[in-house]
């Protein structure tokens, strides 16, 4: 397996820390396929996480959020009954997982739901009302008259 250095451009850059680091985190690794997952765009600002979580109840599994991350982690909890079950075939993984998602700038969690051993989470971005983009008038004024916006100035 190939390891990417990044340190050179540490060296040589400004401001480019977050990318760098997004980079490392997802540098390539050790194929881990549990659980299944699906993204999807479900509207102009609007995803939808799902998770093939079989086996999994709402209380074994922990949804956190920081920064700008979501972290999914499931942690079957064994019962006296189940210790005592003798499998012939164990196909239904319910191994412990943890699965974590980058998030781009404003994006949040709105919601999750468990629902035939799929969990959904959904998300949203919403952009700030200064990083929204707004019209501004374009005005025409006579050459002797001048319009002021906002100013300080008390005549």
């Amino acid at each position: 397996m190939h390891n990417l250095d990044l340190s050179p451009f540490y060296r040589s850059s400004v401001g480019f820390d977050r990318l760098f680091s997004l980079l490392d985190d997802h540098a390539p690794q050790e194929a881990n396929s549990f659980p299944s997952y699906n993204i999807e765009r479900t509207g102009d600002d609007t995803y939808r996480i799902s998770m093939a979580v079989a086996g999994f109840g709402a209380d074994d599994i922990v949804i956190e959020t920081k920064e700008n991350a979501i972290s999914v982690k499931g942690a079957k909890s064994t019962s006296q009954t189940e210790q005592k079950r003798e499998f012939l075939h164990r196909g239904i993984a319910e191994r412990s997982f943890e699965r974590r998602f980058q998030l781009a700038d404003h994006v949040e969690v709105l919601s999750a739901d468990l629902k035939n051993g799929l969990l959904h989470i959904d998300l949203v971005r919403e952009l700030p009302e200064s990083k929204r983009p707004r019209k501004i008038a374009i005005g025409s004024t006579d050459a002797n008259e001048t319009k002021t916006i906002d100013s300080d100035v008390k005549n």
